[in-house]
């Protein structure tokens, strides 16, 4: 794989009234398996990236999202791709999050999971200073 190519990436930060945040952890088998992050996925060609957002949230959590504004994009290189991650906030949605993939998740005031993916850690520093 060609790291001069970003791979778009879709990801979905779940904000309850109270100001809880939803976390998965990644899953056995994919890269950085065991790190905690914020849910989302790949954007497939000729896919906009809220709906890659919206698939990617039905497919692993089984939640619709109805509605998410675009928060911030961010790039980072992994040893193993170079991703643009578009972040998106989302105060609304339909139903409770289910582990589809296996996955574990869980709401985060305070946040106490560990070890958190990389690029997330400045994330959940700008969230808990706005």
């Amino acid at each position: 794989m060609s790291l001069s190519s970003p791979i778009d990436v879709a990801v979905g930060i779940l904000i309850k009234p109270n100001g809880d945040v939803l976390l998965a952890q990644r899953p056995v088998g994919k890269p950085y398996a065991g790190y905690w992050e914020f849910p989302g996925g790949k954007v497939e060609p000729n896919e906009t990236i809220l709906d890659a957002l919206k698939r990617e949230f039905l497919e692993e959590l089984g939640v619709q999202i109805l509605s998410a504004q675009a928060w911030c994009g961010v790039a980072y290189v992994y040893p193993h791709a170079h991703v643009h991650l578009h972040f998106y906030i989302s105060r609304e949605w339909q139903g409770e999050p289910q582990s589809l993939e296996g996955q574990a998740f869980a709401w985060q005031g305070q946040v106490s999971v560990s070890p958190l993916l990389p690029a997330t850690i400045p994330l959940l520093e700008w969230i808990a200073s706005a």
